[in-house]
């Protein structure tokens, strides 16, 4: 498969429509869900996808798996799950008298940490440090992980019992937080007609759709990101967003730096994805939810009143002057 150029950007966006397009295949309806999980690859993060049982986040995950030429593996999260059950162990190996570093499911390019809120804070934070670093570190070595490795994990918003809210040092890893909604009515009767006509509600997306990405394509079409212009006025629009977190008074903690780099390069990523070389103000309201909301803890008072981060958000964004 050939790479893309660092520079060529007609071609990496080509490559993302294409990979777009291979999910859409699979997947009815949710455009702006696919669209947040290839904004998340191309700018090398990770995803939470949260939704109610049923609205197809894990078939997405593993769809995009299957239309990349990469490896992909899943872990299903359970409360009795183990930190070396995700990350490996060392086995004794009695033919050479010696231990043996066997790898565990983290060792792959895309990862699906299936329902994560349901097992202990000790396992999801294994996660930690290959999320921040790209390295697991096992009986005090440290091994490699991929060069595009990648978390998508889901969660149910409404199921409590017997699960673990995430530390706020690992929600702040992901550079989205995904909702992922019922499909629209058009999208849902699409899917019923294709069942109704003997298609297989269950059908592996591995069968249905064909990888259009490598490892080093991947990796030339996220170098292709910082070609992406964003203009001085745009980039002072995002920091006065992020500085109004931190002041509103419905807000308890704002977003912190890394959620203003996010937030640029999520916007670069989303016009590069729209297939322009330049990103726009758009851009940034666009993912300004999807990058800060998960970021900010509101205040006792805009809780009991019922206020989302999300409306909050909403509020400053229509406070902010946008430019021009």
């Amino acid at each position: 498969m050939p790479d893309v150029a660092d520079d060529n950007l007609p071609m990496a966006i080509g490559r993302l429509q294409a990979l777009q397009q291979q999910m859409q295949q699979v997947i009815f309806g949710q455009v702006d869900v696919i669209e947040h999980l290839l904004i998340t690859l191309l700018c090398g993060g990770h995803a939470l996808l949260e939704g109610v049982p049923g609205t197809a986040k894990t078939l997405m995950v593993r769809t995009l798996g299957a239309a990349m030429s990469c490896r992909s593996k899943r872990i299903s999260f359970t409360p009795d799950l183990m930190p070396s059950d995700i990350l490996g162990t060392n086995v004794f190996d009695a033919r050479d008298n010696s231990f043996h570093f066997h790898e565990g499911p983290l060792f792959t390019d895309i990862l699906l940490a299936d329902e994560i809120n349901r097992a202990p804070a000790k396992t999801q934070s294994a996660l930690l440090e290959a999320m921040s670093e790209r390295h697991a570190t096992v009986d005090g070595v440290r091994y490699a992980l991929s060069p595009i490795f990648a978390v998508f994990a889901t969660q149910n918003p409404v199921e409590f019992e017997g699960t673990y809210p995430l530390p706020e040092a690992q929600q702040d890893r992901f550079l989205l937080k995904i909702k992922v909604p019922y499909p629209e009515d058009t999208a849902e009767y699409n899917l019923l007609d294709a069942v109704n006509r003997g298609q297989p509600p269950d059908h592996k997306p591995e069968e249905a759709v064909q990888g259009v990405l490598d490892v080093p394509s991947v990796q030339a079409v996220q170098a292709a990101l910082p070609r992406v212009r964003m203009e001085t006025s745009i980039v002072q629009y995002v920091l006065k967003i992020i500085r109004a977190t931190r002041t509103h008074g419905s807000i308890l903690v704002g977003a912190g730096p890394r959620g203003s780099i996010y937030l640029l390069q999520a916007s670069k990523a989303r016009a590069l994805l729209q297939g322009r070389d330049y990103a726009n103000p758009d851009d940034v309201v666009r993912m300004a939810a999807p990058v800060l909301a998960h970021r900010m803890t509101l205040a006792a008072e805009a809780e009991v009143s019922g206020a989302t981060r999300e409306q909050v958000l909403q509020s400053i964004l229509e406070t902010i002057e946008v430019p021009r």
